[in-house]
């Protein structure tokens, strides 16, 4: 089922006061919205569905119209969704930047999206303030979620792309909090955007639980994220949840299992579109019961499903889904 904004406030409260994680899923393809909803039905956990700038620009087609890809993407989703009913997902602008503030406000007025990300950490604080403070007055007189964020994180993820990290300064966080008013909080804790091995990164899970104390010692208690979370141990992300961390972004996973998954079918059955050595072309007949994309893009609908119901499971949110 798909979530407004009202309803998915429900699942992030309830995962804060129960300490479990929902597991955000960036999606583009139809494959992919469909291998992580059958996933999170499967576990009878909610979750969320995201949906970048670069990933509308590439629904839409040549036309690169962010509008239309969130449309398209936003129907996707919804349409999906109504086939399933042990899960709650919202769907979720990932990492909008202040140059996207249009767009954002087009989704949101338009009823395409649970929740928004207002991504404009690389401004100073005062006008990082100011932008997230008017997307959050547009979005909550429409009952959307709002996400903000403090520090940046390293590494490439679709349009985003840093050489650096900045990691998020607690007395600040609060400061961000109190003044605009977020409903979800993303901390720079260390992790990277892309491929990473969480093993080999400075991670700073303490200075989760040290912003989530002293929100809630403020009466400000908000749902924190946690952003280039694919190459994290299950260990880190578990401490982190435990941390305070109520949502998990999840995106380089997906491709990589999506890849592997195809490129095992492909070189299994090649054959099926290319013709081996030893067979004239005369007599080599491509086999369409092998090269139809529903036989292997099946593969990558499947590896997902899997891989969701892994994460579920690390993050504590199975038979947790607010529907059930």
């Amino acid at each position: 089922m798909f979530l407004d904004g009202n309803r998915l406030r429900e699942v992030f409260l309830r995962a804060k006061k129960e300490r479990f994680g929902i597991i955000a899923s960036n999606v583009v393809f139809d494959s992919t919205i469909r291998g992580v909803l059958e996933g999170y039905d499967k576990q009878k956990s909610d979750g969320l569905l995201q949906m970048s700038t670069g990933a509308c620009k590439y629904a839409a087609g040549s036309s690169k119209s962010t509008e239309a890809g969130a449309e398209i993407i936003s129907a996707m989703v919804k349409s999906i969704a109504k086939q399933y009913k042990n899960t709650g997902v919202g769907l979720h602008i990932d990492h909008a930047t202040p140059n996207y503030f249009d767009f954002v406000k087009f989704c949101i007025e338009n009823n395409l999206v649970s929740s928004v990300m207002i991504d404009a950490s690389k401004e100073n604080f005062e006008e990082n303030v100011r932008i997230t403070k008017e997307v959050v007055a547009i979005a909550h007189k429409h009952n959307v979620l709002v996400e903000g964020e403090i520090g940046y994180i390293k590494g490439t993820e679709d349009e985003i792309v840093s050489d650096d990290e900045l990691y998020t300064d607690p007395q600040e966080a609060l400061e961000y909090v109190r003044q605009t008013n977020v409903d979800l909080f993303a901390a720079s804790v260390g992790t990277n955007h892309g491929v990473s091995k969480g093993h080999k990164l400075t991670l700073q899970l303490d200075l989760i639980k040290e912003i989530d104390d002293l929100l809630i010692k403020n009466n400000l208690e908000t749902g924190i994220v946690l952003h280039g979370a694919s190459g994290l141990t299950i260990e880190q992300q578990q401490k982190a949840v435990k941390n305070g961390v109520v949502k998990i972004n999840k995106d380089t996973d997906y491709q990589m299992v999506m890849a592997q998954a195809v490129q095992a079918y492909w070189e299994k059955e090649k054959d099926a579109v290319v013709r081996p050595e030893g067979i004239t072309e005369d007599n080599y007949m491509p086999d369409k019961g092998r090269f139809d994309p529903r036989k292997w893009m099946i593969k990558a609908e499947n590896a997902v499903q899997e891989e969701v119901e892994r994460l579920v499971q690390i993050v504590d949110s199975k038979g947790k889904s607010i529907l059930i």
